[in-house]
This record gives C-alpha cells, structure tokens and sequence, in this order.
C-alpha cells in the first residue's frame, strides 16, 4: 500500500484551512484518511501545527510528502 503525506482541505468558501493527514495514494483529495498528523491554516494569521513524531515516524516508514507538506515539515524542522 502506498501512503502520501499530504493536505485535506477543510473550512468554508474563501476561509480555507487544511488538515495535514495520512492517506493512503488511491483515496480522494478530501476522502477518508489513515491519520491526522496536524493542522494548516493559510489564510489570516498563519499557523501550522504538526505532531513531529508522527511525522517522522510515517516518514521512516516510508510515507511520501507531496511538495507543499514537504515545504510545511521543513519549515517547522522536522525534515531537512
């Protein structure tokens, strides 16, 4: 089973916030989700908040980020 690390989209029209989850490839983009590993919040006041250490823990078992968690993870430092 392939697993991606990416971003389900939550909130109302034009007030995203995205939920940052553990999902296995085949799901959809707001489809069910293996587990929820942080929050996004782009609009407004910015603020992401992610467990690191199931984060890196997906990670090492080889979960695949797409390029805009990637780019959330190494900000808050969990990967380099």
């Amino acid at each position: 089973m392939a697993v991606k690390i990416r971003l389900k989209r939550m909130g109302a029209k034009k007030n995203p916030y995205y939920r940052i989850v553990v999902a296995d490839v085949n799901t959809k983009r707001d489809g069910k989700a293996i587990e929820y590993i942080g929050s996004y919040k782009p609009v407004g006041e910015k603020e992401v908040k992610i467990n690191a250490e199931a984060a890196q823990r997906w990670l090492a078992n080889g979960a695949q980020p797409t390029d805009t968690v990637k780019a959330l993870l190494v900000k808050e430092g969990i990967i380099k």
